[in-house]
């Protein structure tokens, strides 16, 4: 191994990590590729100081406040970093640099690298949104969904199939619904060999299965009831993939709300989560309570409906109300599932005190990864356990 090339590439990596004014610190000059992608750092994590090696003199003094240098940049990182980078790049972008208002500008958004965080800006920024940049943007947002929807509908579909098929299996049926298969495999424990032959013998059936009757009724009603203030925008994103997913899951009713301190039904947008996320309006205040009520009203068989709220808790509603609705549901037989984020942004911040008393209630809050949803909301649908990666205490 040759040392001198190792103890170089050693300070060029901590060169790039600490910046330009570390050059003499470290004795290592960039050039090439090495120098670009050091200024488009600079850029964003130094702007205002000027980058040291052989940079373009333009992007010295930050990303500057015109669509067109933030396009060149855009495009410089996109060159030196792998996609991931890039869209961490670009969510500080936007909150170090205040770039949120050049979104609205369609050469910017065809230069950006899609992914769910910039969809929650997008949608944050709708209404302040020019007719010229709207179906640019309705672009970026379905480049984001139809991606989401490839990773997690065959899944999700599978899982629930499955789930509400096993629901759906009658314990006491009639002879003629008996499926001897399952009911066979399922009692062989209690095989008697016949007296007198050692090759025979008779299975008694303790417990009988019969056949589901999925094709006679809707199983199961699923009501998603989601916050849209703003720090929960990449949950309403998988949320609104969801619940396109399951409406067209046929042996389910679904029914799709969004709230903030206002209460929106958007059940008959869910043929297309696009449209889903257009009719949301991120940011403003939060009123469970009354989001809640509007659901309870909308439940008409209580023993085969799951609620799933998809909200931090942090209520500015009536507090009493809202634990007492969720009591009641869960008196009446509604499987009522809290899912604290629906993302993959780790531990949300949440208000702790309302998630113990949903807990109490035998509805544990807890945060959920896109791939963990398919899961539980399984789990609901048979009425077992919940796979919990973290009660909220």
């Amino acid at each position: 191994m040759d040392t001198t090339d190792t103890a170089d590439e050693r300070l060029r990596r901590w060169r790039l990590v600490l910046g330009a004014d570390s050059a003499e610190g470290t004795g290592r000059a960039l050039t090439g590729g090495d120098a670009a992608m050091d200024e488009a750092l600079t850029a964003l994590y130094e702007g205002g100081k000027k980058p040291r090696g052989r940079g373009r003199a333009e992007r010295s003094g930050g990303l500057g406040a015109s669509a067109p240098s933030v396009v060149r940049w855009l495009g410089d990182i996109r060159t030196y970093f792998p996609a991931s980078v890039v869209q961490v790049m670009q969510r500080d972008a936007i909150d170090r640099l205040g770039l949120s208002a050049l979104l609205l500008e369609p050469e910017m958004l065809e230069a950006v690298e899609p992914d769910v965080h910039l969809v929650g800006t997008l949608l944050s920024l709708g209404r302040a949104m020019p007719e010229t940049t709207k179906e640019t943007a309705r672009a970026v947002v379905r480049k984001v969904v139809d991606d989401l929807e490839r990773r997690l509908a065959t899944r999700t579909r599978a899982t629930l199939t499955g789930a509400l098929d096993r629901s759906a299996r009658v314990g006491r049926p009639r002879h003629r619904d008996i499926d001897w298969d399952r009911t066979i495999r399922a009692n062989l424990k209690h095989y008697v060999p016949l007296p007198g032959r050692e090759d025979a013998g008779t299975v008694i059936p303790e417990r009988l299965i019969g056949y589901g009757r999925t094709d006679r009724s809707v199983k199961k009603d699923v009501v998603l009831c989601v916050d849209q203030s703003g720090s929960m925008a990449p949950s309403v994103v998988h949320a609104s993939v969801f619940g396109a997913v399951l409406a067209s899951t046929r042996t389910l009713s679904t029914r799709f709300v969004v709230f903030d301190t206002a209460v929106v039904d958007l059940t008959d947008q869910l043929d297309d989560p696009v449209d889903v996320l257009f009719g949301t309006r991120l940011g403003g205040g939060t009123d469970i309570n009354r989001a809640l009520a509007y659901c309870q009203s909308k439940i008409t068989r209580p023993a085969d409906t799951v609620v799933v709220l998809i909200s931090d808790l942090h209520e500015g509603g009536i507090r009493d109300e809202m634990i007492g609705r969720v009591r009641a549901m869960k008196a009446s037989g509604v499987q009522f599932v809290t899912l604290l984020a629906l993302s993959d942004e780790g531990e949300p911040s949440y208000d702790r005190e309302h998630a113990a008393a949903f807990g109490a209630l035998g509805a544990p809050a807890f945060a959920c990864t896109p791939d963990l949803f398919p899961e539980v909301m399984a789990a609901a649908i048979e009425k077992r356990p919940l796979p919990i990666p973290g009660i909220a205490r």
